[in-house]
């Protein structure tokens, strides 16, 4: 193992936003909660069966948002037209229970702000030091401004999120597409690269991308789900790993 905690051979790094470097992840949960809930309430009444957290990691979190909403409601046997992706926040469809929860997720930003992980950014800072390249790698369609949000676009050599996944037809996490246009961009083989995950779906795409090392971060008391998804090693902190310590 290197000083930065990871293999030797590894020269690339490819970090989830939400969760991994931002502590928005309770935020998206919090958006995801109140749209489902409300629709939930509207479909079902008041005996509704509310959206719960081990529904957000086990079919939300990590995903596309579409893929997200449809997972959700395949597990409710659910089943709602697609839409459009321009769908008003109201229309019930998929694209437009997707486009509430953005549209709720942009008011908590706005109404909180977005914080980093300090201990992920001097880690970012420390592999970037050391001569690795590095990527972000995230379903949201926000990547971007968060990122200018917490002062940390310059630190990624690569961004692949939603706007650029939907640009190349690339499927979400839980698939490897992604993560392996990250260091196809970086000009790594995947067994060069480390995935840095906090969400399931993230686990299973770096998992079935075979890449070369696979850091779960647990920031929600899931270490043993981490691990069963394909985590080789999983840490509360990126600063555990040594570099940012």
């Amino acid at each position: 193992m290197t000083e930065l905690g990871l293999p030797d051979g590894i020269q690339a790094c490819l970090f989830d936003l939400d969760g991994v470097i931002t502590k928005t992840a309770v935020v998206h949960a919090a958006a995801w909660k109140q749209t489902f809930d409300d629709f939930l309430r509207r479909r079902d009444g008041d005996s509704y069966r509310p959206f719960s957290d081990a529904d957000y990691h086990e079919h939300v979190d990590g995903r596309p948002r579409s893929d997200g909403v449809r997972t959700f409601l395949e597990s409710r046997d659910i089943h709602l037209p697609e839409g459009d992706p321009g769908d008003p926040p109201d229309r019930q469809t998929v694209n437009g229970l997707g486009n509430r929860k953005n549209e709720l997720l942009l008011e908590l930003i706005r109404t909180h702000g977005v914080e980093a992980y300090d201990g992920t950014i001097r880690f970012i800072e420390a592999v970037r030091a050391a001569g690795l390249r590095t990527a972000v790698v995230s379903s949201s369609a926000n990547c971007r401004d968060v990122l200018l949000s917490i002062g940390a676009e310059h630190l990624f050599d690569v961004r692949i999120d939603g706007i650029v996944a939907a640009e190349r037809h690339l499927p979400g996490k839980p698939r490897p597409d992604t993560f392996l246009a990250a260091a196809h961009d970086l000009g790594v083989e995947p067994k060069a690269a480390a995935v840095f995950e906090d969400a399931l779906a993230g686990m299973d795409a770096g998992h079935s991308g075979h890449f070369g090392y696979i850091v779960g971060v647990d920031r929600v008391g899931q270490a043993d789900a981490l691990r069963a998804h394909g985590a080789d090693v999983v840490v509360r902190d990126l600063a555990e790993l040594g570099a940012g310590s």
